[in-house]
């Protein structure tokens, strides 16, 4: 069989059906919808890593998108990249694998070995160095640079990708398996569309959901600082930024058709996966804040995920709640591996692909992310004091080095519940009841009972340590949860714990 995973950058769940029409017919409608999918972290690093190594951020150590937080770091290189799902797949099953695009923040970095470095488990490799762009990069081809300019029809990235990606459909060898993981800078700022394509979704704006340009009261102190109503000038950045988001995503629903017609051609497309994802959500204007991700709400951690493929049912949704640290070990079980042989903290889809009666399933996940933040201030906005970053229109900060959190967001069929604690002085804590309240605009940590704050307190502890198995035990609404009011600390008092700084 062959595996495709299509891997967008800062994909918004709510956004993807307009411009990515063909997208939504070959492989959604072909296939299922996740309704429910995640990543443990809203940051494009830390995401990407549990992709790979279908492990949460405490275990792969990677906590933001610098060298220092372990992005593509030569710690990275050596405990983590030998065991990620695409080395096992070539090293164990025979795959041929192929690698073209964004791979992590600080790949190419001179500290952790340039662009030469080629990490194990890709037989073909074109990834770009550092973070997205579309035109003036660079590119390590199998560990050499090859520089690309501003000429559209040569340079332009999400095309170059489109093209590598069918020359390698074309000369691969047919008597091996193969694996492609293709990751678009799209829709990733700078958001630059193709020249056909920058007159189009002229009259789309930002969605004004109930919590759009919004005061974020009850909320963490980084989410109560955004000036409430933004200004004009901000508004018109946002929505200018979301339909340049959407135009960059055309070229992405071109290289899908493209890639899905050479299959076809190669009477290939029968016996091939295609997974459809992103490292995480986006946010526009919610609770004033103008653009980026990085926090706990559902538009920053929920990602569109679309699979078909051999023995996968057409027009299905599952509302299941899945994550990506799940992707690594699908994959693996698609090519036949044990994935006990693993030290995965995910799950196997296949059963969910393939529509499987009975199948027992996780209840609830864990999101945890260490902020990020300057000693000094931000030379733009230097009101604001040290320890602020990402502090733009109208000096609004969308992180800061105590925007350290965790949460438990379980689903169950009692419960659509978020519980967070922030690693801050205030030990502030986030609670969302989403049947009620779907956009997170009242958090009830205050008022909901509290023998349920306990169990979701002792739930998160649990999580933050776990590792393999331990990662996938009944959540607190499954009948199998087992809790043990002695193990609380303090009396009764929510408790905060450090989760990464110390275990890096």
């Amino acid at each position: 069989p062959g595996t495709l995973a299509i891997l967008a950058d800062t994909l918004l769940v709510f956004s993807f059906q307009t411009p990515l029409k063909k997208t939504n017919a070959l492989i959604a409608q072909m296939g299922i919808t996740f309704l429910n999918a995640y990543v443990p972290s809203a940051l494009c690093c830390p995401s990407r890593a549990s992709i790979l190594t279908g492990k949460y951020p405490h275990n792969h150590h990677v906590v933001n998108n610098t060298l220092e937080g372990n992005c593509s770091s030569k710690l990275w290189q050596k405990i983590q990249e030998p065991y990620t799902f695409p080395a096992l797949l070539k090293a164990m099953c025979g795959y041929q694998t192929f690698f073209a695009g964004k791979y992590l923040n600080e790949y190419g970095a001179e500290d952790a070995g340039g662009v030469g470095h080629v990490p194990p488990g890709w037989s073909f490799w074109y990834a770009l160095e550092k973070n997205s762009k579309y035109y003036n990069y660079t590119l390590s081809v199998n560990g050499k640079a090859r520089r690309h300019g501003e000429n559209y029809s040569v340079d332009y990235l999400t095309d170059v990708l489109a093209n590598m990606s069918l020359d390698f459909l074309e000369y691969k060898s047919n008597f091996e398996p193969f694996f492609m993981m293709i990751s678009t800078p799209a829709p990733h700022s700078p958001w630059t569309p193709a020249p056909q394509y920058t007159k189009s979704f002229q009259n789309v704006s930002a969605p004004r959901n109930s919590n759009f340009n919004i005061h974020g009261k009850n909320k963490h102190w980084l989410i109560r600082q955004a000036k409430t109503p933004m200004t004009n000038s901000s508004i018109q950045f946002l929505d200018d930024a979301y339909r340049k988001r959407w135009q960059t995503l055309l070229s992405v629903d071109d290289l899908i058709e493209k890639l899905v017609k050479k299959l076809e051609l190669n009477g290939e497309l029968d016996n091939t996966y295609i997974f459809y994802t992103s490292d995480n959500g986006f946010h526009t204007g919610q609770f004033s804040l103008p653009i980026d991700k990085r926090q706990l709400y559902e538009f920053d951690i929920k990602v569109p995920l679309l699979v078909r493929g051999p023995g996968i049912k057409p027009n299905q949704t599952n509302k299941m709640l899945v994550a990506n640290i799940d992707l690594g070990p699908t994959i693996l079980d698609i090519a036949g591996y044990d994935l006990n042989k693993t030290q995965m903290d995910g799950m196997s889809l296949l059963p969910l692909l393939r529509g499987d009666k009975n199948v027992t399933w996780r209840s609830d996940f864990l999101v945890e992310y260490q902020g990020e933040g300057y000693n000094g201030s931000d030379p733009t906005c230097p009101g604001l004091g040290p320890g602020v970053t990402h502090c733009f229109p109208d000096c609004v900060c969308e992180d800061s080095y105590n925007n350290t959190y965790a949460c438990v967001r379980t689903l169950s069929t009692s419960w659509d519940l978020q519980y967070c604690e922030f690693d801050d002085r205030e030990v502030f804590v986030e609670v969302y009841n989403l049947t009620a309240d779907p956009h997170q605009i009242n958090n009830i940590a205050k008022t909901i009972d509290q023998e349920i704050l306990e169990k979701m307190n002792y739930r998160l502890m649990m999580l933050q340590s776990c590792s393999g198995a331990t990662c996938r035990t009944p959540g607190v609404f499954d009948p199998g949860y087992r809790f043990d009011p002695r193990l609380m600390f303090s009396n009764h008092g929510v408790r905060a714990r450090r989760f990464s700084a110390q275990s890096l």
